[in-house]
């Protein structure tokens, strides 16, 4: 989110408040401050940390021609471009490409980008006081966002202002009068994600969790040093996102959900939130997303979020684990698509330290039943016995190979339900595992990153065997059953081969489709999130946020996998597959 404009159209006192914040002698030096830079250096090579001077020509190098590492080689390179920047340009050309390539929070690279994220107005609209925020704000862009500072961060950011502005006065550039009269111009909330509406918002944060963790295992530091690193700027990035597939997802969400919904005269509707992401099983390319509603009116990516059960399409993972560990029932028969087991409701599993009974749907009984036939019906009490036939342990074991984040979550038969929280980007990625023979699939929305002029490795989405070929395709041939003769029926297609699995969590807060063709994987979650605070029938209060039910959306009853999430699966894959 970056926008360069020309100084000109710069207030010059706004121009003044960076110079006063970082450099006041920016106008006479050379460019560089050989003190600051000596102690930089210093503390650099004994490790004592990374404060030293750096003039204005100095952080304008840093931004534009080299990386932000703390060495003494690039610290070296800074001085000496610095003092050549400072021979061939003017001040004012190096006050421009500082204050245009500088990052500011908020997705905002640049002057112009910053006013309207954090004020809502151009460059050439801010007063002195928003000026000074601005400048303050390069300092720690994320700890002085007055949106989501600390009480301890706004008082640094207000004294960071005030230090600004009586630098000002010092320099004679600001009057003591109007000093005297300035107040702090506390920023927009509404205005925190300017230029990034719609599903841009769900875009960048997607990129920007990515590039963090990427910038984490390349450098080596914890995930707060890699943000911070991150928030400082310097990166340019490209996405991996298929624009003709990004407008037809978006499409097909509100062809199959959201136009059918009555946020104003339903209070059901205005709880309904949808996620969705779409890769290539071949590469692990993140070729659409969506977000929700669309920035600001929603900030939290519905697409990346794991707060949400993701019930029966859980199922596929423990029959891969049951594959892939030969496991045999409690009679001693090995576990295949056609193993008969004990359909009934309620029926309590044999072999478990832990009483468990779960009902199906329903509380239908199915009596003696295919695994092939318990998956196309989603049947609770068979897999509830199988995951403790194959043994807990290993049944998440191998769903953290396939790319669920099992780490502190309990080996339990109540997991067989699918109890746990999963992003659709996530169940994308774990379904392309599968899809891809066993291979493991990483999710990458980031198709190339450069910092300071030079490509940042990106991972590999292609990762090793985690389960064998046989394993993983003979469970997308159980999930084709699905979609013939099953829950996920709504999805059928003639034309080309589609397996799947929906997933409806018992109390409806969640309803689930993931699918896919050879060449595309799409999961789509419908979620229940309470749009305010309210009581259920039942007298329980809720605040706004909560995870509530979906029964009723749309003027319908229960919410379930095969129905809005395997609708908009269908139209959208469907329609980019040319079906």
């Amino acid at each position: 989110n970056r926008e360069i404009v020309g100084l000109d159209r710069v207030p010059k006192d706004v121009q003044h408040t960076f110079v006063a914040a970082e450099n006041k002698s920016f106008y006479k030096d050379k460019g560089v401050d050989l003190k600051g830079t000596a102690r930089g250096l210093l503390n650099t090579v004994t490790g004592k940390g990374k404060q030293g001077g750096s003039t204005i020509t100095q952080q304008y190098v840093k931004n534009y021609y080299l990386t932000a590492d703390q060495t003494v080689s690039r610290k070296l390179k800074e001085l000496v471009i610095s003092l050549k920047v400072d021979q061939k340009y003017s001040k004012d050309d190096i006050l421009a490409g500082y204050i245009n390539t500088s990052y500011y929070g908020r997705g905002a690279y640049g002057i112009q980008a910053a006013a309207q994220a954090y004020y809502g107005i151009d460059a050439d609209q801010l007063d002195v006081a928003q000026g000074a925020y601005l400048a303050a704000l390069l300092q720690a862009p994320s700890q002085y966002d007055w949106a989501v500072a600390t009480p301890h961060g706004k008082t640094l950011v207000k004294k960071r202002w005030n230090y600004v502005l009586d630098n000002m006065v010092g320099q004679h550039w600001l009057g003591a009068g109007e000093r005297a009269k300035q107040e702090f111009p506390v920023p927009h909330k509404e205005q925190r994600d300017a230029g990034l509406t719609g599903q841009k918002g769900y875009l960048q944060q997607a990129a920007e969790s990515e590039l963090i963790r990427t910038v984490a295992k390349n450098d080596g530091l914890s995930l707060d040093d890699a943000k911070a690193k991150v928030d400082a700027g310097g990166y340019t990035v490209t996405l991996n996102i298929d624009p003709k597939k990004q407008a037809q997802l978006e499409k097909s969400v509100k062809n199959r959900l959201t136009s059918k919904l009555d946020r104003e005269n339903r209070t059901v509707d205005a709880n309904v939130q949808a996620g969705a992401a779409s890769v290539d099983p071949k590469n692990g390319k993140v070729l659409a997303l969506y977000g929700g509603r669309g920035w600001p009116e929603h900030y939290t990516d519905n697409a990346t979020r794991a707060d949400y059960q993701v019930a029966s399409t859980f199922k596929p993972l423990i029959l891969t684990a049951a594959l892939e560990n030969k496991a045999t029932t409690q009679d001693g028969k090995p576990i295949t698509a056609s193993t008969v087991y004990d359909g009934t409701s309620r029926r309590p599993v044999k072999g478990s330290d832990v009483a468990f009974a779960p009902p199906n749907e329903d509380g239908v009984n199915y009596g003696p039943i295919s695994v092939q036939t318990a998956m196309n019906k989603s049947v609770n009490s068979v897999f509830a016995q199988m995951g403790v036939d194959v043994g807990m342990d290993e049944v998440m074991k191998t769903a953290g190979k396939l790319g669920m984040d099992v780490e502190n979550e309990q080996a339990v038969p109540a997991q067989t339900l699918g109890s746990m929280g999963a992003s659709p980007l996530q169940m994308a990625g774990v379904y392309a595992t599968l899809d891809h023979h066993g291979r493991k699939v990483t999710p990458q929305i980031l198709k190339s990153v450069t910092y300071g002029g030079a490509d940042v490795k990106l991972p590999s989405a292609i990762g090793d065997q985690v389960v064998s070929r046989q394993s993983a395709d003979s469970v997308t041939s159980v999930l084709t059953g699905v979609v013939d003769d099953g829950t996920g029926s709504a999805v059928r297609n003639n034309l080309q081969p589609v397996a799947g699995k929906t997933g409806t969590s018992d109390d409806n807060k969640s309803a689930w489709f993931t699918g896919f063709t050879p060449d595309l994987v799409t999961s789509v979650g419908v979620f229940g999130e309470a749009d305010k605070s309210g009581t259920t029938a039942d007298g329980t209060k809720y605040k706004k946020g909560a995870q509530v039910s979906l029964s009723g959306a749309a003027g319908g009853g229960r919410v379930n996998g095969g129905g809005f999430p395997a609708q908009i699966w269908a139209d959208y894959t469907f329609e980019v597959a040319g079906a």
